[in-house]
C-alpha cells in the first residue's frame, strides 16, 4: 500500500497483530489494511472509528462488527467462552465513562481474553463497589475507568491482589481540565497495584490487561502440559 506500511510480523514478535488507529485515515485505507491483515489470517481491530466512517467501511467489508459506543470495529469471530483466556474485568465509575470502558472491552474480546463488565460503581455511591466484589476479586487483571477526581482505581486497589490498569477519562467539570485532574490523581494513587495509562485510552488499558491475562493463562497451560 502506498499510504501504509503494514507490520505483518507483529504477531510473531508481540503476540497480537497490528491495530488500526482510525482517526485521520480514510474508510478506503482502513478497509485495505483490514483486508491485508485478514488475508494473512489475522483478526482485525480498528479504534476511533466514527459512525459515518463505519458506514462507509461496511460497504467494503460487510463482515465487520461495529460498536458505536466504543467506536471500534472488529473482524473475526469471538472465541467461545471455553476457549477464551484468563479473566479480566472492566470496571467503570459512571455511565459517562462507558465509551472508554467499551473500547477496553472490545479490545479484550479481540485479544481472545475472557472479559466481563462492572458498571456504575463510582465513589459517589461507596456501597456499590463492595456489593459487586465477587465479580472481580479473582480476576487476573482489572481495567478501572473513571473521570471526575479519578479516585476509583485506588479504592478498587484495596480489594484485590491483581494488577489494575487505571484509565482516566475526560469526563468532568472545568477543573477536571479534560481529564488531567483524574490522570494526576491516579498517578498519585496510594494503591501499589495501580498503573495508569493516558486519558481516554481504553484501548491501551484493555491491551495491557489482556497481555497479563493471556500470558498468565498460557504460562499455566504450559505448566500443566505433561513432561516428555
Amino acid at each position: 500500500m502506498a499510504s501504509a506500511s503494514i507490520d505483518l510480523d507483529r504477531t510473531r514478535r508481540c503476540g497480537f497483530p497490528e491495530v488500526i488507529y482510525g482517526e485521520g485515515k480514510t474508510a478506503e485505507t482502513i478497509a485495505q489494511i483490514a483486508s491485508e491483515l485478514r488475508s494473512r489470517g489475522e483478526r482485525v481491530l480498528a479504534t476511533r472509528i466514527d459512525l459515518a466512517k463505519a458506514n462507509e467501511i461496511s460497504q467494503l467489508l460487510p463482515e465487520m462488527m461495529y460498536d458505536s459506543t466504543a467506536r471500534t470495529l472488529r473482524i473475526g469471530d469471538d472465541l467461545p467462552d471455553a476457549q477464551a483466556k484468563g479473566n479480566v474485568v472492566v470496571i467503570s465509575a459512571g455511565t459517562s465513562d462507558l465509551p472508554v470502558a467499551e473500547e477496553a472491552h472490545q479490545t479484550l474480546l479481540w485479544m481472545g481474553a475472557r472479559v466481563s463488565m462492572v458498571h456504575d460503581v463510582g465513589v459517589a455511591g461507596p456501597h456499590r463497589l463492595p456489593e459487586r466484589l465477587a465479580e472481580f476479586e479473582n480476576a487476573d487483571a482489572l481495567v478501572v475507568v473513571a473521570g471526575m477526581e479519578g479516585a476509583l482505581p485506588s479504592v478498587v486497589g484495596g480489594y484485590v491482589a491483581c494488577p489494575i490498569f487505571a484509565v482516566p477519562t475526560s469526563v468532568g467539570y472545568g477543573a477536571n481540565l479534560g481529564g488531567i485532574a483524574a490522570l494526576l490523581s491516579m498517578l498519585n494513587s496510594c494503591a501499589s497495584n495501580v498503573a495508569v495509562v493516558n486519558i481516554d485510552a481504553g484501548f491501551k488499558g484493555g491491551y495491557l490487561a489482556g497481555l497479563v491475562a493471556t500470558q498468565k493463562h498460557d504460562s499455566m497451560q504450559g505448566q500443566d502440559a505433561p513432561a516428555h
